[in-house]
């Protein structure tokens, strides 16, 4: 088999590569080695950027997310019985965020494939990368005992933390760097009424909590909780109790509970890998970077990836011009920087940390502080959360 850009991974990033370049007479052939029912079983963000819903649009996959998708003009923060909106859309000049389920726009983009006659091929097992550093890359799977082989001018690694595609650059070429938090969250999906109509984010001292949703009947809940828990430890009654403690009492109050759909614990950590090229090889989403959930930069810094890498692969095609790949890696690195920055601002701001001593604690009350008393600060807040510019 032969193409012109060779994709490892089925998820949002590849799929929505593919999309792109299709639309614009760019062939690609997408590998993902589980099922599309395992894919589309991953419980995942719901916080899309106003660019990243734009990128949705441009690549014909929008209708959906505009009729059932929530706009976001602000979102909260709790402190102890103090709640703050944050108003995005009055400190950004009009932008706002879009509350839309990954599983949704996952299944918007499976279904723009198919109806296009993407090639997405499924249980690719085995998935390896050849001559990278050559004009002619190639991909090789295998499924049941039969070996295949993809031919490919690019190849696109987004296949996330635990893929090949990173692994496959020299590690004396690779820079990784990683930062683990000592605690994790854990996370309820309920067929419940959200609390609120725009998200909560409570700082507390039993721990951090988060209010979101997936829809206007559909609710999503998280608590920090250590490591050391596991989904098991954590009936639904506690749950909800514990969520309630965290919350301002009038918060708390409205919340409706009901018996979970999926609940799972994530751990916190940030991680980059750089450069996010190597020959012909292109890395993209959580393949190359992953962020704490904070704030909300992890699928949308996959956004922003595949922003350039398009633009990048358009103008090799249409116009012979390779400027846009030679600086891919520098240019996506820049912003995945400053996501990087903001999530770990929120993520410590926001947390209660083991043994923290006094003195950080009271420069976290002090920056919540400095954070509302300051225009400058919300401006900042703001503009980070609805996402800096490609």
């Amino acid at each position: 088999m032969k193409t012109q850009v060779g994709i490892i991974g089925g998820g949002p990033s590849g799929l929505l590569l593919s999309q792109l370049l299709h639309r614009r007479g760019i062939d690609s052939v997408v590998l993902e080695k589980h099922t599309r029912a395992h894919v589309l079983a991953r419980i995942r963000a719901g916080v899309l950027e106003q660019g990243f819903a734009d990128l949705l649009r441009l690549a014909g996959c929008g209708d959906r997310m505009d009729r059932e998708g929530e706009v976001h003009e602000g979102v909260n923060i709790a402190h102890g019985e103090d709640l703050h909106r944050v108003d995005l859309h009055g400190l950004t000049g009009g932008r706002t965020v879009m509350v839309y389920g990954q599983t949704e726009l996952t299944r918007d983009l499976y279904e723009a494939r198919d109806a296009m006659g993407g090639v997405v091929i499924h249980e690719a097992e085995d998935v390896q990368p050849h001559d990278l550093t050559s004009d002619a890359p190639y991909l090789t799977y295998r499924q049941g005992d039969e070996l295949h082989r993809v031919e490919c001018d690019f190849v696109v690694g987004a296949d996330g933390f635990h893929g090949v595609s990173r692994k496959s650059i020299p590690a004396d070429v690779l820079t990784e760097y990683e930062k683990v938090y000592p605690f994790g969250w854990l996370g309820v999906l309920s067929r419940t009424e959200p609390v609120a109509p725009e998200l909560i984010y409570a700082r507390h001292e039993r721990g951090f909590a988060l209010c979101s949703l997936r829809s206007r009947v559909l609710s999503r809940y998280y608590i920090q909780v250590p490591l050391t828990d596991r989904p098991g430890d954590w009936s639904d009654e506690a749950f909800w109790a514990e969520l309630k403690r965290r919350l301002p009492s009038d918060v708390g109050r409205r919340l409706q509970t009901g018996p979970s759909i999926e609940k799972s614990i994530a751990p916190l950590r940030s991680f980059v890998a750089e450069p996010m090229r190597y020959g012909r090889l292109f890395l993209a989403g959580d393949a190359a970077h992953i962020v704490p959930p904070t704030g909300a930069k992890g699928l949308n810094s996959a956004g922003s990836d595949i922003q350039y890498l398009y633009h990048a692969l358009l103008d090799h095609y249409e116009r012979g011009d390779d400027s846009g790949l030679d600086s891919y890696s520098q240019k996506a690195l820049a912003r995945i920087w400053k996501a990087q920055r903001f999530s770990w601002w929120m993520t410590s701001m926001l947390h209660v940390f083991p043994d923290s001593p006094a003195y950080d604690r009271r420069l976290q009350e002090t920056e919540l502080d400095y954070l509302f008393s300051s225009e400058a600060g919300l401006r900042s807040l703001a503009e980070n959360y609805v996402g800096l510019p490609y």
